[in-house]
C-alpha cells in the first residue's frame, strides 16, 4: 500500500475539539488539494462531540478518524505515539502535520522515530513541491535569522509541526460532509509508564496571551522595570493580557508565559499594541495573524512600523502618559 493522504493531528479536551485542530486543518487543507488527495483528522480521547466531530467536515476535513479509549482521556505521551503509530502503519498517510503545542512537541518527534520518517519542528509556512509533490517545509533557523527549507524525499510520512495560532481557521462551510472512522485501539498501545495525577493550569499574570483578543505588550523601550508598569496599566484600562519581547521577559520585567515571538508563544488578537518595540523577526513572526497592530517606537525606521496598521512615531514616555490621560477622560464622559 503506497503512502497517499494528509492528516493533521487534532487535540481535545473532555471530549470538546480544541481551536489547535480547526487551525492546523486550513493549512492541511492547502496542502491535500495541491496534492489531489484527502485530509483526515486524527483524534484520540473519549466521547468526543458528535458536533465537533461534524464542524471538523465543515472547516476542511474529508476524513475524522476517530480513536476513542479510555486510556487516551488525556494526553501521555506513550498511549498518544503508540496509537498514532499504529494508525500511520495502517492507514499510510503521505504527510502528517502537528501543532507546536505540547501535545504536538512530544508525540510527533517520537512517532517520527518509531515510523522511520523526518520531521521538521515549529515551520512557518508548509508548501508542495510541483515537480516532486514533496513536502516543503520552512523554518526559521539561526536564531530567526534566516529561514530554511527543508524536504524528506525518502521517507514517508513527512511529518511537521506548526505554531498554534499561526493562522486562523477556514470559515466553516456546514454543507461540507465527510467520514467518520472509529479506530479501536488495543489495550496494550495505551499502557503507560507515567501516569496524570492531576492537571493544575500555570498562573499567568497579566492574563493568558494567546486566548485574549487584546493584548498591550512592551519591549527594552521601557528601559526599566518600574516603567513597564505602564503596560501592565494600559492593559488593565482595556481588560486585555500582558505581552512581552524577549528582552523585557529576560530583563525579569515580564515572566516567560508573557513572552510573544518564535522564542515565546504565538498571537493573533483582535488588538496588539507594540510599545518600545523595535520588531525583530522573531518577535514578528509571533504576532503576523493580528488583526489590527498599533505600534509605538522613537525610531521611524524601526521593523514594527512595517506590519503596523497605525503607527506613532514618538517617545514612549511623552505618548503614553497622553494616551492614558485620553482613556482617563474617554472614560468619565
Amino acid at each position: 500500500m503506497a503512502y497517499q493522504g494528509v492528516w493533521i493531528l487534532g487535540e481535545q479536551e473532555e471530549g470538546r475539539i480544541k481551536l489547535v485542530s480547526y487551525e492546523l486543518l486550513k493549512r492541511g487543507r492547502e496542502l491535500a488539494d495541491k496534492r489531489q488527495v484527502e485530509l483526515a483528522a486524527v483524534i484520540f480521547g473519549t466521547k468526543i462531540h458528535r458536533e465537533d466531530i461534524e464542524d471538523l467536515f465543515h472547516r476542511g476535513a474529508d476524513k475524522a478518524i476517530i480513536a476513542e479509549h479510555p486510556g487516551l482521556e488525556h494526553f501521555l505521551p506513550e498511549p498518544y505515539s503508540n496509537s498514532l503509530e499504529y494508525l500511520i502503519n495502517k492507514h499510510k498517510p503521505e504527510i502528517l502535520i502537528a501543532s507546536a503545542t505540547t501535545t504536538g512537541r512530544t508525540v510527533a518527534p517520537a512517532v517520527a522515530i518509531k515510523c522511520n520518517a523526518g520531521l521538521t519542528a515549529d515551520c512557518t509556512g508548509l508548501d508542495i513541491d510541483p515537480e516532486t509533490g514533496n513536502l516543503i517545509q520552512t523554518r526559521p533557523a539561526i536564531g530567526g535569522n534566516i529561514l530554511a527549507t527543508i524536504k524528506t524525499p525518502n521517507h514517508r510520512p513527512q511529518m511537521a509541526t506548526v505554531r498554534p495560532h499561526s493562522n486562523k481557521p477556514l470559515e466553516a462551510d456546514p454543507t461540507r460532509t465527510g467520514e467518520v472512522i472509529y479506530e479501536k485501539i488495543a489495550d496494550e498501545l495505551v499502557r503507560s509508564r507515567t501516569r496524570r495525577r492531576e492537571f493544575r493550569p500555570i498562573s499567568e499574570e497579566g492574563g493568558n496571551i494567546q486566548d485574549a483578543e487584546i493584548v498591550i505588550a512592551g519591549g527594552k523601550g521601557f528601559k526599566k522595570d518600574e516603567n513597564f508598569r505602564m503596560v501592565q496599566k494600559l492593559a488593565a484600562h482595556f481588560k486585555g493580557a500582558v505581552g512581552a519581547t524577549r528582552d523585557a521577559v529576560d530583563l525579569g520585567w515580564a515572566t516567560y508565559p508573557q513572552q510573544v515571538g518564535l522564542s515565546g508563544k504565538t498571537v493573533s488578537p483582535k488588538f496588539y499594541m507594540a510599545i518600545g518595540i523595535s520588531g525583530s523577526v522573531q518577535h514578528l513572526a509571533g504576532i503576523k495573524t493580528a488583526e489590527n497592530i498599533v505600534a509605538i517606537n522613537n525610531d521611524p525606521e524601526a521593523q514594527i512600523f512595517q506590519v503596523a496598521d497605525f503607527g506613532i512615531v514618538g517617545d514612549l514616555f511623552e505618548v503614553v502618559p497622553v494616551l492614558q490621560e485620553k482613556l482617563k477622560t474617554h472614560s468619565k464622559s
